[in-house]
């Protein structure tokens, strides 16, 4: 079968045009599975005009070698100039979005913990601390860890709004709910620490251009009743450099 696709010579330049297309389309479209579909049909094509180049070559076809050969190395060519020039243009421009944010003085700011990673051996563990919430900076400026404290409760899940204190804007609406999820349960008359097992990221601004944020902690029980908030903190941050 792979044989007669090979010998039509068009139907891997038809899978390419596909595939690439898939690819454009996925760039505007906020869809994860998408993105890295495309990415793997991208690569298939790849290798399917490779390998229609080498079966024509062997068969001294030498116009639909050298076709197909060239839009395969073309499209690499593409790709890596494609990712050298937002590289470049990225580290010229920067991201802008916090240049022109202030830190406000009248209010309670407080910093990340230098620690990136919240210890395992806390983590679900009685502790003789009251109830609260900490931010912890992660392994490079904007990407974020958390714990909290927290008493008996029902189970649910604990998780993150964030905000820009100045205008109230929310910041990384498409995933910090979902990154910052952490599945909670006690039982018990004691404080139980909680933590993220991962980071999680804040995109707006860049290295170097903190801003003030503040980070709501909100609960969302399994039995079906309504999201409550728990706490809030004012943080000093800076967005992840893209």
């Amino acid at each position: 079968m792979l044989t007669s696709c090979f010998e039509k010579w068009w139907i891997p330049i038809v899978f390419w045009v596909a595939a690439l297309g898939l690819v454009i389309v996925s760039n505007w479209t906020p869809v994860p599975f998408l993105g890295i579909a495309s990415f793997i049909l991208l690569t298939l094509s790849l290798l399917f005009l490779f390998g229609s180049a080498v079966y024509h070559l062997v068969y001294r076809r030498w116009l639909k070698a050298i076709l197909t050969g060239l839009l395969g190395v073309g499209t690499i060519a593409g790709i890596i100039l494609y990712a050298v020039f937002i590289f470049a243009m990225e580290q010229l421009d920067g991201d802008k979005w916090a240049d022109n944010l202030t830190i406000p003085t009248n209010i309670t700011l407080n910093t990340p913990k230098e620690q990136s990673i919240i210890s395992s051996d806390s983590i679900g563990h009685s502790t003789g601390k009251a109830f609260d919430f900490e931010l912890y900076n992660s392994f490079q400026p904007g990407l974020y860890e958390y714990a909290i404290w927290i008493g008996k409760t029902e189970p649910g899940t604990i998780y993150l709004k964030a905000y820009e204190v100045t205008q109230e804007y929310p910041l990384s609406t498409d995933n910090l709910a979902k990154s910052s999820s952490i599945k909670i349960i006690n039982d018990t008359d004691s404080i139980i620490q909680f933590g993220t097992k991962d980071h999680f990221t804040i995109y707006e601004g860049d290295w170097g251009k903190p801003y003030a944020a503040r980070f709501e902690v909100w609960f969302h029980p399994d039995n079906g009743n309504p999201d409550r908030k728990l706490t809030e903190k004012i943080y000093k941050i800076e967005g992840w450099q893209r």
